[in-house]
């Protein structure tokens, strides 16, 4: 059962009220988003694409700009190299484009998930020497590819780095870090030690926007003032696309390169995304930051996943409808394929937990030697959602054991990997995800290792509910639900607002959707009145606690209209539209 907090931080929300126009409830909504500042305030709710961080701020930006500037003047032969998920793919996107509307010579290579892995390789630099390239940039990778870079040199190849991951670091004798970075003519990442960027969680492909427009407000004359603002409008897109689907937290310029980036996806020129979004039957109008996560995102992950990557990057710079029609259906079906394997990966990795009695492990490690290794990463989150522990899940691959990990709040991955990084023959990450590669002979070393260094305890693993109010249902009106759409997009970092009420008299219930695998429940509340509560979460595990905690047979009886079960909840307010019929909807997501 989760632990339940009520959020408790102070200020003056009767002045903010009256100072923004908004409600007192907004106000302390806002507070909790760690917002104390007037200006952060107004930055959160009404900043515009202007309030965003100049590309200058970041580190060795004006040095890539010089040597892509005289690499596009000389046509140079530029290669993108990226990687095979939507950051990678969306990264790749932005920078051809980008340097090909500059009037460069620039074409794109994306590694192969299972025969190239992550990153740069040395088969990728031996392809480039061969092909004639004149000088490499990376996006959503490099920083960890010292080796390959210095291979490059070697060739007389130049290498420019883009990248948002960790800088990878040895420890000092005086526990100080000291970073580890390749030998490159530039590398951009905003976690560089000492970089000036105010803000160092973007994404990859936010990175590679801002190189383009560093690039592009350099290069362009005047007259170029439209066809620049053109130009970054379209890849705008993209950074948003991948910041949701990396998981990026919404906050500071994130929030706002997303809110925009969503504007404009629903009117989006790009006939892929169009098609993308065709397959999978959405409305363009109604696209929303989760339709990126949840839907056409993991489509473009599963050609990285289960084939190869390059096919949504084509699909991303289709020049036909039916083109693009035939692309994008082909990585729906590939999507639906990697769901149904991903399912039984995760049924897999809880019995294996079972079976060998690790389930009391603070950080799991799980080896499915016969689990495509493509999807390590997203079924180590699943097992990650359902014990709430760090999760590494490690699958055999062409060259011994890869694998990939997904953490949690408090353990920082990358870090603890570097504490064991003997272990391992290539890895890479940051505070929540990570990827490696390893020897087979030392998981069972790797795994006691993990866990005797590890200083969670137990308090760390149960899921903490953050309540913003405790607030009775009869205070949700559609007034204040439309006013919380002044939060979108909601995501990591700026979670839709959650209210509280106790002891709410659960009367009857109905199981509705297709599969029933979704409630509504009429509720009595304390202060008098009736309410409906929509649940979409786990009805077993409601009817359990039901049963448990009112005596067998009640999960029937309420369904049968005869509940009398007075249950404390958690939920969520919005707004629903069905058939023409607008009203509020409370959506409960936690009881106890």
């Amino acid at each position: 059962m989760e632990k339940w907090f009520v959020a408790a931080k102070k200020a003056d929300f009767d002045k903010w009220a009256t100072e923004f126009h908004i409600t007192p409830i907004l106000a302390r909504i806002l507070r909790n988003r760690d917002l104390t500042e007037e200006k952060e305030i107004r930055r959160f709710l009404y900043g515009t694409l202007e309030d965003c961080h100049s590309p200058r701020l970041l580190k060795d930006m004006d040095k890539a700009v010089e040597q892509i500037g005289k690499a596009i003047a000389n046509q140079s032969h530029i290669r993108i190299i990226g990687d095979y998920d939507v950051d990678g793919i969306c990264s790749s996107y932005i920078l051809t484009k980008g340097v090909s509307a500059l009037g460069g010579r620039v074409d794109t290579a994306i590694p192969h998930r299972i025969h190239d892995g992550y990153g740069l390789n040395d088969h990728l630099i031996e392809q480039a020497k061969e092909d004639g390239v004149d000088l490499i940039v990376t996006c959503d990778n490099g920083i960890a590819a010292a080796a390959q870079i210095e291979l490059a040199n070697r060739y007389g190849i130049k290498v420019i780095v883009t990248d948002h991951h960790e800088v990878p670091f040895e420890r000092e004798e005086s526990g100080a870090k000291k970073e580890i970075l390749p030998k490159a003519l530039a590398v951009i990442d905003p976690k560089r030690e000492g970089d000036s960027y105010p803000f160092p969680g973007i994404c990859g492909a936010v990175v590679a926007f801002k190189l383009i427009q560093a690039l592009s407000e350099k290069a362009g004359r005047p007259s170029d003032t439209e066809l620049r603002k053109e130009l970054m409008d379209e890849l705008l897109e993209f950074a948003a696309f991948a910041t949701v689907c990396d998981v990026m937290e919404l906050k500071d310029e994130n929030r706002i390169l997303v809110r925009y980036g969503l504007e404009r996806i629903r009117n989006t020129q790009n006939i892929g995304l169009q098609a993308l979004m065709e397959v999978n039957r959405l409305d363009p109008s109604k696209i929303s930051a989760y339709h990126l996560g949840f839907v056409l995102g993991p489509c473009l992950n599963a050609t990285g996943r289960l084939d190869t990557a390059v096919r949504a990057l084509e699909l991303l710079q289709s020049r036909t409808k039916v083109e693009a029609m035939s692309a994008a259906a082909e990585l729906k079906e590939l999507n639906d394929s990697r769901k149904n394997m991903t399912l039984d990966g995760v049924e897999q990795a809880v019995r294996y937990l079972k079976d060998n009695h690790l389930e009391q492990d603070k950080v799991l490690v799980i080896f499915l030697p016969e689990v495509h290794e493509s999807l390590a990463g997203i079924i180590a989150g699943r097992v990650k959602e359902k014990y709430n522990h760090p999760v590494f899940l490690l699958t055999r691959g062409e060259e011994g054991v890869k694998g990939s990990g997904r953490s949690v709040e408090g353990y920082h991955m990358y870090e603890a990997m570097v504490e064991v990084s003997w272990f391992f023959t290539k890895f890479g990450g940051h505070a929540m995800a990570a990827g490696l590669s390893m020897e087979e002979k030392d998981i069972e070393a790797l795994r006691r290792e993990l866990n005797e260094r590890c200083r969670l305890t137990e308090e760390d693993f149960v899921p903490k509910v953050h309540i913003d109010v405790p607030m009775p249902l009869c205070y949700g009106t559609r007034e204040l639900a439309e006013e919380l759409e002044l939060l979108e997009p909601f995501g990591v970092g700026n979670p839709k607002p959650l209210f509280a009420q106790k002891n709410i008299v659960f009367c009857s219930g109905r199981k509705m959707g297709a599969n029933q695998n979704f409630a509504r429940f009429q509720v009595r509340l304390p202060e008098g009145g009736t309410a409906q509560l929509v649940f979409f979460g786990d009805l077993e595990k409601f009817g359990t606690f039901l049963d448990k905690k009112y005596g067998p047979g009640s999960e029937t009886a309420l369904y049968e209209g005869k509940g009398q079960y007075e249950i404390s909840v958690v939920y969520q307010l919005g707004i629903n539209t069905y058939r023409g019929q607008t009203e509020v909807q409370y959506i409960m997501q936690y009881y106890c």
